[in-house]
């Protein structure tokens, strides 16, 4: 983050701060939190299968335990490429942000403490979902790959962990544009007491 190489290129940026009207990360950030809580979510419903059974017959479900883990495989592999490019996006952005170094979040951190620890954690949780892939690959083709269920129970708990951290990654980044503004076209045209209608129109 150079202000002064910011200044250089100001004239391109727009009112979010950013060279373009939308910013990349946080639409890329829900696709890889929601392609993660499907994974995990689904390889639940088909680690339990075998109590669900009656329901989803008695609701006229046409659900195969395989395919749901089917389905929890082909999110988590999915969720492990897009966070690539989220994590790429988000560091990217971060470089252009320009927060305001009075300001304390509600966590009391200052902006650079928060950028810190957003970017920080963004490439841990890479981490960990890409090993999360590859643990769930081996179960999938190598481990557990004749067995009805096909993930491992820790495996499950696992998830979940990561699913607070990710809630805890979140409110960071929230933290971020809500409350310093970061590439956040609203909150940015209020500090500068312009008309927030007039220049989305």
């Amino acid at each position: 983050m150079n202000y002064g190489l910011i200044e250089q290129i100001k004239s391109q940026l727009g009112a979010n701060g950013l060279p373009y009207a939308i910013p990349i990360h946080p639409n890329l950030v829900h696709l890889t939190l929601g392609l993660f809580i499907v994974a995990v979510t689904f390889d639940i419903v088909g680690a339990f299968y075998v109590l669900e059974k009656p329901v989803f017959k008695f609701l006229a479900i046409p659900a195969t335990r395989a395919s749901l883990f089917d389905v929890g495989w082909y999110n988590m592999l999915a969720c492990a490429i897009i966070t690539f490019f989220t994590v790429a996006a988000g560091f990217y952005e971060i470089m252009l942000a320009q927060p305001s170094a009075e300001i304390k979040s509600a966590w009391g951190l200052q902006a650079f403490e928060t950028m810190l620890w957003h970017g920080v954690g963004g490439v841990v949780l890479l981490t960990l979902i890409v090993v999360m892939t590859v643990w769930r690959g081996f179960q999938r083709y190598v481990w557990r790959k004749d067995r009805g269920q096909q993930v491992q129970w820790s495996y499950l708990a696992v998830g979940l962990v990561i699913m607070f951290m990710m809630y805890l990654h979140g409110t960071l980044g929230a933290h971020l544009a809500g409350e310093f503004g970061v590439h956040n076209t609203a909150v940015r045209l209020l500090r500068m007491s312009e008309d927030v209608n007039a220049v989305l129109k």
